[in-house]
């Protein structure tokens, strides 16, 4: 079993887990415009629970959005900063995928419509079927206006909503059973789809961490005239 460090600070949560020896360790808060000052404190102290040392970690996971562009950011900053000191691989995990995972820790679920808040009246959207344990993509993740969100071709059964996205649910015509829009991404969840993803193989050296906006007119500068 690896040692990984999972770090997230996409959404309103700021969120670090450690797994080692198998065993998981984490630190949870909602700190909305916090993550930068909050994040690094929070790796050390769970560092210091866990009574191991950085260079300890195999590998570092990361939610790589998508998510608010500067908490995304900042992940990416402090992962790179901290995996180039380490000279550790990274392992990038969707922000609607933890999101996904996370409902089906908490309630059970195993088909998810997975909803961020993306702004501008939008909303950041995945679905998300259980297999193995593990929440697997149906389709493609993509931002959309409320209105126009939509199941996978082939989704039969109960479909449950998580994620602040779902605070548009009088606009958003899918049928799920339940939703929780108060629901975020949470570190633990970002480390059990790392562990897959390291056993695949999936890691990459830390100048290849790059962040995930969907929204091209945020990720891509204007291009002058």
């Amino acid at each position: 079993m690896p040692t990984l460090l999972a770090i997230d600070t996409a959404t309103e949560a700021c969120s670090v887990a450690l797994l080692h020896e198998g065993s998981v360790m984490c630190r949870y808060e909602v700190i909305p415009r916090m993550h930068a000052q909050k994040v690094l404190p929070m790796i050390q102290e769970l560092m210091a629970e866990s009574e191991i040392a950085l260079s300890a970690v195999d590998a570092i996971a990361f939610g790589r959005g998508p998510g608010a562009f500067t908490g995304v950011r900042i992940a990416i900053g402090v992962v790179q900063g901290l995996a180039f000191g380490l000279d550790r691989p990274v392992l990038p995990v969707s922000n609607l995928a933890a999101l996904a995972q996370r409902a089906y820790r908490e309630r059970g679920v195993n088909q998810v419509a997975a909803a961020i808040d993306a702004r501008m009246d939008e909303v950041y959207w995945g679905c998300y079927r259980l297999e193995q344990e593990v929440m697997q993509l149906t389709g493609a993740e993509a931002v959309l206006p409320p209105e126009q969100v939509y199941l996978p071709e082939t989704a039969t059964g109960e479909w449950f909503g998580a994620g602040t996205g779902w605070s548009y649910v009088g606009r958003m015509v899918v049928p799920v059973t339940e939703t929780d829009s108060n629901l975020l991404p949470h570190a633990k969840d970002i480390l059990t789809l790392a562990v897959p993803a390291w056993t695949r193989g999936d890691a990459v050296p830390a100048e290849e961490a790059q962040p995930v906006y969907l929204r091209d007119q945020v990720a891509t500068p204007k291009q002058s005239r």
